[in-house]
């Protein structure tokens, strides 16, 4: 009635190939495990990080001493929000780093980034700033001020 017309595709599954049934099938004697070794022994299974008994890597490495970590390499800098720099009564005209220094924002030696969050009505001129987000720069050129 359905009409089970259905079959399986050809090469969909491999036959299973039998080892270790005599020398005559080509797959008996040792059966594709090679000759003696831990391979070769029934259950045999090793750790993914084994390495045939050389000094694994994770003792090969120096514990401590002189390891860089990305974190370490990366810029680091000082978030300052638009919000801050309104609300700050020391800030008004030219904004530098010194600016912010006396202004208690920044520390000596930092790198800074001016960030867009909140509104500004200042008309500040920014230079030698680090980095400046696009948001905020939209919000400085906007109220006026300028990115040098």
């Amino acid at each position: 009635m359905f009409g089970y017309t259905l079959k399986k595709s050809k090469g969909l599954k491999d036959p299973r190939i039998q080892r270790g049934r005599g020398d005559s099938s080509g797959r008996g004697n040792t059966s594709g495990r090679g000759n003696k070794g831990t391979g070769q022994r029934a259950g045999a299974s090793l750790p993914a990080w084994f390495e045939g008994g050389q000094t694994p890597l994770v003792q090969r490495l120096p514990k401590l001493r002189g390891f860089k970590r990305y974190f370490k390499l990366m810029d680091k800098y000082t978030p300052v929000n638009l919000s801050v720099l309104e609300e700050h009564e020391k800030i008004s005209g030219e904004v530098t780093k010194e600016a912010l220094i006396e202004a208690g924002i920044l520390n000596k030696g930092e790198k800074v980034k001016i960030l867009g969050s909140g509104e500004l009505k200042k008309k500040l001129t920014f230079s030698g700033m680090d980095a400046v987000s696009k948001s905020a720069q939209e919000k400085i050129e906007k109220a006026g001020g300028t990115i040098n």
